[in-house]
């Protein structure tokens, strides 16, 4: 996937399955708590686990803030949390290893995805089955990638054409540039449940089954 949501960020909350996500960038960094484990610059990122940490970067420089020392008039990252992996010590340091070619946050091996600025709901509804399925999408995501999603839910998905409101859906394009309307901050502004106007998706089979 190239977009995730904030939910499917959350799941992966544990030491042995670690994602960080940041600035709208999401990392696994699973093998560097494998390689580092038991290591104690681990604990603000296991603590933070599945969560997002943009408040640890400046969205400028996208590194970590810093800030100037009032005792020192040194340049120092900012680490309220305690530092964590690949942030020097403030002093020099014996068992400091200097040897990092990337931090984590700027390795490209580390990143998976990007985060949704925008995530929404849909009711997906098979018009042969009748069977309804409300589905949490990213705004930036093409129906042909909506779709991947699907396929857990229905196998055959792509023997489908898909519709809403009797056009049919172009598979390279958004949700809002086919014209599904995303009326979430409006609904919010009138104070209604916007479950109950979640826009819906009709499927309808053709002939050409696929392989299961």
């Amino acid at each position: 996937m190239r977009f995730f949501t904030q939910d499917q960020v959350s799941a992966h909350n544990c030491e042995a399955d670690l994602w960080l996500s940041f600035l709208g960038t999401v990392c696994d960094v699973t093998p560097l708590v494998d390689q580092h484990k038991g290591d104690a610059l681990l604990l603000p990122m296991v603590e933070s686990a599945g969560q997002d940490v943009s408040s640890w970067f400046d969205p400028e420089t996208r590194d970590v803030r810093k800030y100037v020392d009032p005792v020192t008039n040194c340049v120092r990252y900012y680490t309220p949390r305690g530092r964590f992996l690949h942030i020097p010590p403030a002093g020099p340091r014996s068992d400091w290893t200097t040897d990092v070619s990337e931090p984590w946050w700027r390795d490209e091996r580390y990143q998976v995805g990007r985060l949704s600025a925008k995530t929404r709901w849909i009711r997906v509804i098979n018009t042969l089955t009748s069977q309804e399925q409300r589905l949490q999408v990213c705004s930036e995501e093409t129906m042909a990638e909506i779709l991947q999603r699907y396929l857990r839910y229905n196998s055959h998905a792509c023997s489908y054409t898909w519709k809403h409101h009797g056009v049919s859906l172009d598979m390279s394009r958004t949700l809002g540039e086919n014209n599904v309307p995303d009326h979430d901050h409006e609904l919010q502004h009138l104070r209604l449940d916007r479950d109950l106007f979640t826009p819906a998706v009709l499927l309808h089979f053709n002939d050409d089954l696929t392989e299961s």
